[in-house]
């Protein structure tokens, strides 16, 4: 195996209310790496996520990103500055649901969203082709776009455009939610041309097998014991044991 580490956990729990808690006794991520990674429901993926970008830090174990251990970390602009590094996609990200389509994807762009400059409109329009967004829908509202059972598709590559916008180094989606198969399907195609094209790694958390198809991740497994394996024949949508407690 080649490439360089920039993501691993060694020996990592982390305690999450009254679910089992995350384990992750070992796992490796390296540059120009693409993995879709199964068995982290709900707070789970969310949690990896957040340990990644170091929002969390692990109750044991360490996690290591880009050859720093994320409990090292000591101030604000550090953790900010590493942060740059990764483009998340998830919906916990914020959209300003009265703002339009465009002013949305400028945000990354720059705090002059209204009125935006030509050059600003320029770079959203580019950013919209390239994750396949309608430019016809860009000066709608986007909260004005969810009734429409055609827009299905809409938020998730919302948050995709608005992830790559500052060209990161690694992609982080977190559950990557489109509500038909077709839209899981196009989404993951879309997300591996954007891979190719920039030169992108990702890692996905997500048990949609059409999504991990169409992506083309390796697809891994973490099971409760805190083991990561190969899900190559294909991932289960169902977990033969209970999360929760």
């Amino acid at each position: 195996m080649t490439g360089e580490t920039i993501i691993e956990f060694r020996g990592v729990e982390k305690a999450l209310g009254h679910t089992f808690p995350l384990r992750l006794n070992h796992f490796t991520f390296r540059e120009n790496a693409r993995v879709v990674l199964a068995g982290l429901p709900g707070v789970m993926g969310e949690a990896f996520m957040n340990l990644i970008v170091g929002a969390l830090l692990p109750d044991a174990g360490d996690v290591i990103v880009f050859g720093q251990n994320t409990k090292e970390i000591r101030t604000d602009t550090e953790w900010l500055q590493s942060l740059d590094r990764f483009g998340l996609v998830s919906n916990r990200a914020v959209l300003l649901d009265q703002s339009t389509v465009a002013q949305n994807l400028a945000l990354p762009l720059t705090l002059a969203i209204d009125p935006m400059s030509a050059e600003t409109r320029a770079e959203v329009d580019s950013l919209a082709r390239e994750v396949d967004l309608p430019l016809d829908i860009l000066d709608r509202p986007v909260n004005a776009l969810d009734a429409d059972p055609a827009n299905a598709a809409v938020r998730s590559r919302l948050h995709l455009a608005r992830a790559i916008a500052h060209r990161p180094s690694v992609l982080l989606l977190e559950h990557p939610t489109v509500t038909a198969e077709t839209a899981s399907s196009q989404f993951g195609a879309r997300l591996r041309s954007i891979s190719d094209a920039r030169n992108l790694a990702f890692i996905a958390v997500s048990d949609d097998d059409l999504f991990a198809r169409e992506s083309g991740g390796q697809r891994l497994r973490v099971e409760p014991s805190g083991e990561v394996r190969s899900s190559a024949a294909g991932l289960r949508r169902f977990f033969p044991f209970r999360w929760g407690g």
